[in-house]
């Protein structure tokens, strides 16, 4: 799912396991834009981060392999 841009503290689920990651940072490595992610749970403090390559298409901005949350209910 796209959205209009990634933004520091949105939640997007991971389609595999269907745990909820926060968007901890952003940044631009030439020509690419990647999102650092961390678990959003009890254990978010020693969990290992995620670093995931941003897809810009017409549509928006979409992290692959994640699902934007925000828009339902679901987390």
């Amino acid at each position: 799912m796209a959205v209009k841009s990634i933004q520091l503290g949105q939640l997007w689920r991971n389609d595999q396991s269907g745990k909820i990651f926060l968007v901890t940072k952003l940044y631009n490595e030439v020509f690419s834009q990647y999102a650092i992610l961390r678990q959003a749970d009890a254990n978010a403090a020693s969990a290992e981060s995620t670093r995931v390559k941003v897809r810009k298409s017409d549509e928006g901005a979409s992290l692959p392999g994640y699902t934007f949350t925000q828009d339902s209910q679901e987390f």
